[in-house]
């Protein structure tokens, strides 16, 4: 099994690769026996019709911005080269991988992602390991006390990053990038990963903003898109 691990994400112009809804930003960090190397990907791509309100609510990225962008024929090769013989490691991989297999499609190209890449998905790993919790990245981040204040909105190398950490700190293993200071793993000496645990009197209480809000209701009218009607977050709030 290949030791070089690749976290990425993507974002998108839509829900539905079959509704003909196109990848717009593919982000991914390199991992080498569960450290990064400092090897990245990171391409906006133009996509063949315009982005959705509820997913730019989500990400940011306008039709504007991606106007000048490469299509995504022109950055294919670069990108499966970069990922080819890898570990990909995706946050509910069957939605960015049934996108990129589609856009591979469109393109001409006969592999698929799983041709050339071992799949795993972390919200399936998250899944196991906590039933029954949330296990979106959000969540996962303040399980772990991963810290991603500077996640405003979604993005694809961003996420990746993030998941790097989260994944890290999932599978028990490493659960910083960095060795302690004088060399060692940075355990406590039994074994267990050593975890900062903040002064709950030190931390501030951050009120969501008009615009945060307007994105978080945005990003729920997108899921009931997809689901077909109310989705859980929603039901679960009107109880």
């Amino acid at each position: 099994m290949s030791t070089r691990q690749i976290v990425m994400d993507t974002e998108t112009t839509g829900l539905e690769p079959e509704e003909g809804h196109n990848i717009i930003e593919i982000g991914g960090v390199e991992l080498e026996r569960r450290r990064l190397t400092g090897n990245t990907y990171h391409q906006y791509i133009r996509p063949d019709r315009e982005v959705d309100a509820e997913a730019f609510a989500v990400h940011g990225i306008s039709n504007e911005f991606l106007a000048d962008k490469p299509s995504f024929a022109d950055i294919a090769d670069e990108f499966l080269e970069f990922v080819r013989g890898a570990e990909l490691i995706i946050h509910n991989a069957s939605f960015d991988i049934g996108f990129l297999d589609k856009e591979l499609e469109r393109n001409g190209y006969k592999e698929r992602m799983a041709d050339i890449c071992t799949i795993t998905d972390s919200l399936a790993l998250a899944r196991r390991k906590h039933p029954g919790a949330k296990n979106n990245l959000d969540a996962l981040c303040r399980r772990y006390e991963i810290d991603n204040s500077h996640r405003e909105l979604h993005g694809a190398l961003l996420d990746s990053e993030i998941l790097a950490d989260v994944y890290l700190a999932l599978t028990g293993g490493q659960t910083s990038l960095q060795l302690g200071q004088d060399g060692s793993n940075g355990d406590d000496g039994n074994g267990e990963p050593l975890r900062r645990v903040a002064n709950a009197d030190d931390l501030p209480v951050v009120s969501a903003s008009e615009d945060e809000l307007a994105a978080h209701e945005a990003f729920l009218d997108l899921l009931d898109k997809k689901v077909g009607g109310s989705c859980l977050w929603r039901s679960a709030s009107s109880e």
